[in-house]
């Protein structure tokens, strides 16, 4: 992306606007989390995760995560290092988790 079309992230790295997230601009996230190529299985989790929040307003709990995409945490973790919130979650252009310090 060209530095005119990049959004604007706020200081802890998260969308400052949400909707102008897109799948390439995701991609680019994960590179600076040191996540190479997103495969299937982070689409999978990215996905429930913008359709999670779409429908409930908040990011799901990481139970809920878990059992809905079928991962457990040790698997959210090899897949997105930095962890549900910080990692996925900003990947996939949601705001700051709540929990999130």
């Amino acid at each position: 992306m060209t530095p005119e079309l990049t959004p604007e992230l706020d200081d802890k790295g998260y969308l400052k606007n949400p909707s102008a997230w897109t799948r390439e601009f995701a991609a680019e996230l994960a590179t600076t989390d040191g996540i190479a190529t997103l495969t299937d299985a982070h689409w999978q989790i990215i996905d429930f995760l913008r359709a999670y929040q779409a429908e409930h307003g908040v990011a799901p709990m990481i139970r809920v995560l878990c059992k809905s995409t079928g991962n457990s945490l040790q698997q959210i973790y090899d897949l997105f290092p930095k962890g549900p919130a910080k990692g996925a979650c900003r990947v996939a252009g949601l705001p700051r988790p709540d929990s999130c310090v």
